[in-house]
């Protein structure tokens, strides 16, 4: 058995995140998607409600688990016995970053795997930071959330 682990912050998950577990799901026997408590990011939604979302997207795929993980992914993935982390690259630029950090993992759990799935076109230009963005400015941004991420981010930033 082989399980995959996929880290993110997810505020908020996108459907370029979703597809990417779509996909992983079915290479892997178990993809746990770690939700990342990270201190230094000033998230707009807190683990809970991350986690919270991603679970009420993903309910048809039957080997996700969605987990919260604090810590460096390399000490995380060693922990769950998960030898694969799956990261999504967009364009040039995420390889640069993704690379540095798949080389990094690497040598801090020599056992560790890093997977990179290609996004699909149509999800090319997304990403968390853009969407809080636009939903910040009552924007619609239900082409690119699942509508339960639409009504949190109504929610949120009606308050």
């Amino acid at each position: 058995m082989v399980r995959a682990l996929y880290p993110g912050s997810f505020d908020p998950v996108t459907n370029g995140h979703l597809d990417i577990m779509e996909r992983a799901s079915v290479l892997f026997n178990e993809v746990l998607v770690s939700v990342l408590r990270n201190v230094s990011k000033n998230c707009t939604f807190s683990v809970e409600e991350r986690i919270d979302m991603i679970k009420a997207s993903t309910g048809h795929l039957k080997n996700l688990k969605i987990v919260e993980s604090k810590g460096l992914v390399a000490d995380f993935a060693r922990e769950q016995e998960a030898p694969v982390i799956i990261r999504g690259l967009r364009a040039v630029s995420d390889f640069d970053v993704e690379l540095k950090m798949a080389l990094m993992n690497r040598h801090l759990n020599n056992d560790l795997e890093t997977v990179f799935l290609m996004t699909r076109a149509k999800y090319l230009y997304l990403n968390s930071s853009l969407i809080r963005e636009i939903a910040s400015f009552n924007g619609n941004v239900s082409d690119f959330v699942p509508p339960n991420v639409v009504e949190r981010l109504q929610k949120k930033y009606n308050e």
